[in-house]
């Protein structure tokens, strides 16, 4: 569970916005899953593979990757350091994301994806990982919260994050928000997630900020956690498109 200390930082730092301080409420402590990927090289898989795809569009592709995989008596992970494009655009991934999956297997020889990544500040950890084809800054900050797990990263072009916290706050300064739950913006981001998957919306602030034409659509299931997203697993995770920007 989270240390109690941080879910007391999170809630004083939200009193000035009721409504998010009662989503969190809501929420109570979130357990922080350990890294889903034993490497920062199968996370950059995943991330790269699903980028801008939908949560049914990503897990088809994923399909087609294992059954290839296991055709050939291999691993995904096996089928990206091999780098057979046409095989891999069999499977649906684009040639410019086949490009990058190379680019990631060369990092990771080149030794720029080793341990050393662990210890570094998010900047020049993002810095290298930017440096790489197919990753931007919304990948180095997925990164850094669900492999690293860097607690003070705030993903400013998560569309689903900077969307729940505007709509919790009313305001468009969601950066400045953010920063007042500083030294940990990446809990407050896994909350922000949980909340939008979950709709813990407060009703008096849901009637508030969302007209009823805009009401989240029913779901037969609950949705899966972010960051649960493995290589080996079969499926994708719900997949958050990230804002226009470099």
């Amino acid at each position: 569970m989270l240390d109690p200390d941080i879910y007391a930082h999170l809630l004083d730092a939200a009193r000035a916005h009721p409504p998010l301080r009662a989503a969190l409420v809501q929420a109570g402590p979130i357990r922080i899953e350990p890294p889903a990927h034993p490497r920062v090289a199968d996370r950059l898989f995943v991330e790269v593979v699903n980028q801008q795809l939908s949560t049914r569009a990503a897990a088809a592709i994923w399909a087609r990757i294992e059954a290839a995989a296991a055709a050939a008596a291999s691993s995904p992970r096996a089928l990206f350091e091999a780098g057979d494009a046409a095989m891999l655009r069999a499977c649906g991934i684009s040639g410019n994301k086949v490009r990058a999956l190379q680019a990631i297997v060369a990092a990771e020889m080149a030794g720029l994806l080793g341990p050393g990544l662990a210890g570094l500040p998010h900047a020049e950890r993002a810095a290298i990982l930017c440096s790489i084809r197919g990753v931007g800054p919304w990948t180095a900050d997925m990164v850094g919260i669900f492999h690293f797990h860097d607690p003070d990263i705030w993903p400013a072009g998560d569309v689903a994050a900077v969307g729940c916290l505007h709509r919790l706050t009313g305001r468009d300064d969601t950066d400045a928000v953010a920063a007042a739950f500083a030294p940990y913006r990446s809990i407050l981001a896994r909350y922000l997630w949980r909340i939008k998957d979950a709709a813990l919306v407060p009703v008096d602030a849901k009637a508030e900020r969302d007209p009823p034409r805009q009401d989240l659509p029913s779901r037969t299931r609950p949705p899966p956690r972010r960051g649960e997203i493995r290589v080996t697993g079969g499926r994708g995770s719900a997949i958050r498109r990230r804002l226009p920007g470099p």
